[in-house]
């Protein structure tokens, strides 16, 4: 059974599953669905189409499922997928999405740090961490176990590769491939990202064969398209360099170098 504080406001219409806390102040509204064991600190605002998953933590004055802030926005029923086990900061601000039906994504055990913003039809992976006052801009993806330092702004439709960790203060303009360490403003990648990998568990013959990988996109006179041929021929049998490959050649906006 739910607990709710005396002095939150929840619509008759939610649906709170087993063990669900919303506690003083906060606002949960008709078409939102919130699994078990998760919990809303204090003054959360969940409102819009709005799904959250299994033990999730919101604290005070995060607001998840306000309408999007995109001029084009013409009504309709577009909302927010959020999964388990993710935590949300004070005063971060998830979007829905802009189109009817659309939805803004956010994946399971994501760590979303405080004034953070994710911002309408922004789909965000598995593992995610956000640093204080990141900024997604509308359409933003993040990839699985990308981490983005406090103060980054992102622009819109962005890709942001797995794997990959971009500094404080960083201004994102162009795709960041996966595996990738970038830094600065303007951002620029400096090498691949080996604590992360460590921590992922990322063989030695892996990273050797991402940091040969790294030379050959931003250390050799190599266009991006001959880079990607030389990957492929070089590196057949490595998933990991295959996939770098795959991000490169389907980037649209041009990658961060």
């Amino acid at each position: 059974m739910a607990e709710v504080h005396a002095t939150a406001i929840v619509d008759s219409r939610a649906s709170l599953d087993r063990d669900v806390v919303v506690g003083p102040y906060c606002v949960v509204g008709p078409d939102v669905s919130i699994g078990a064991g998760t919990r809303l600190i204090a003054s959360v605002h969940v409102s819009g189409h709005t799904s959250i998953g299994e033990a999730c933590t919101l604290f005070p004055f995060a607001s998840v499922g306000g309408q999007t802030q995109d001029l084009k926005y013409k009504g309709g029923a577009p909302g927010v997928v959020i999964g388990s086990r993710n935590t949300l900061r004070e005063y971060v601000t998830v979007n829905a999405a802009t189109a009817d039906g659309d939805l803004t994504r956010i994946g399971d055990d994501c760590h979303i740090m405080a004034y953070a913003h994710v911002a309408h039809d922004c789909q965000v992976g598995n593992r995610v961490i956000i640093a204080n006052a990141g900024t997604l801009a509308g359409h933003v993806v993040l990839e699985d176990q990308v981490i983005i330092g406090g103060l980054c702004g992102i622009h819109q439709f962005i890709r942001v590769g797995r794997l990959s960790i971009t500094g404080g203060c960083s201004k994102i303009v162009k795709d960041v491939p996966p595996f990738m360490m970038a830094d600065g403003n303007p951002l620029k990648v400096h090498t691949i990202n080996k604590v992360g990998l460590e921590r992922a568990g990322i063989s030695e013959s892996v990273q050797a064969a991402l940091k040969q990988a790294y030379k050959l996109i931003y250390r050799s006179s190599l266009t991006v398209r001959d880079a990607v041929a030389a990957l492929r021929a070089d590196y057949p049998q490595v998933p990991e360099v295959a996939a770098l490959a795959d991000f490169l050649e389907s980037s649209e906006r041009g990658i961060t170098r």
